[in-house]
């Protein structure tokens, strides 16, 4: 019996094998890539969810490039990203703390993953009751001595009201994040850290030279995912201001022209470019964290 034989499996097992593999790849390509392409087909369509269908070819795409509306929730995209920084700065800080002997540390850990659990659109109806002029946070800060009449009001002061939102999203996330980073930190052997006790390395020397090259891949991760998911945001400003004095991000400018305009064609056009977006963005990201941390292995040497 020759050893290509002796490895021939059951014929019950290969068509187990197959199952498993063609099932979620005609699953994924029904579900994903198809709706995909055909949304890439509507860009280049004058259309609506019914009715006749004009080919205009790339209309849709110069219409996107001169809208104001579209620009504008691009440039909101900025917030986004800055309470992304902020959330993952404090994320890995209060990982590394957690990390470690820290009394309570289990307690802190579950109160700060608990905002991720609970559902979005809730969320923002909390929050939508917290900012109201007049309600939580002016009681709050009349409790503190301030007038409610000096407050302002949150949700309507522009650039005041997107801050209130990226907090409300830095709120929701940052748990998720440190929760991710934790088990990072976790994995790192200790035999590391009493060796550079020994060396007399402080905490923050341990921290750059120890912690930050050996998470490089769940930090790039959380990068990548954060910074995305900022130039995606939907659920806060929808359910708290519904967009309203501009709080508008791309993705409620994109449901109004898909579901109140009816513009099926440019809605589609502005998927795609967000689609692109996102990819050069993910790209840019990647080659940053290569080169920060070849760099950093080049230049680090010994920890003093």
């Amino acid at each position: 019996m020759t050893l290509l034989q002796k490895k021939k499996r059951p014929l019950g097992e290969r068509l187990v094998i197959c199952t498993f593999i063609t099932v979620p790849l005609l699953l994924l390509f029904t579900f994903t890539y198809l709706p995909f392409g055909e949304m890439v087909g509507f860009s280049f369509f004058n259309m609506k969810y019914i009715g006749q269908r004009d080919f205009i070819g790339l209309a849709n795409y110069k219409e996107l490039f001169t809208r104001k509306d579209i620009f504008q929730a691009l440039k909101l995209s900025l917030y986004y990203m800055g309470g992304s920084l902020v959330q993952l700065t404090l994320a890995l800080f209060l990982a590394t703390l957690l990390s470690f002997k820290t009394k309570g540390s289990s307690f802190f850990k579950g109160i700060m993953f608990f905002p991720y659990l609970i559902n979005g659109i809730a969320i923002g109806f909390i929050f939508k009751f917290f900012f109201t002029h007049g309600y939580v946070l002016d009681t709050v800060f009349s409790w503190l001595g301030f007038s409610k009449d000096s407050m302002p009001y949150w949700l309507r002061t522009k650039g005041l009201n997107n801050i209130c939102l990226v907090g409300t999203s830095v709120w929701r996330y940052f748990g998720q994040n440190m929760v991710l980073f934790i088990g990072a930190i976790m994995s790192i052997d200790g035999a590391l850290y009493e060796a550079a006790d020994i060396d007399g390395a402080n905490k923050f020397q341990q921290f750059f030279h120890i912690i930050l090259p050996s998470i490089k891949t769940i930090l790039t991760l959380n990068v990548i995912l954060s910074v995305t998911g900022s130039l995606s945001a939907f659920e806060p400003p929808y359910v708290i201001t519904s967009g309203a004095n501009g709080t508008g991000t791309y993705f409620i400018i994109m449901d109004r022209i898909a579901h109140t305009s009816q513009k099926l064609g440019l809605a589609s056009a502005m998927a795609v470019f967000l689609l692109t977006v996102i990819i050069i963005v993910t790209v840019l990201q990647n080659l940053f964290f290569k080169y920060a941390f070849r760099k950093q292995i080049q230049t680090g040497g010994s920890i003093l």
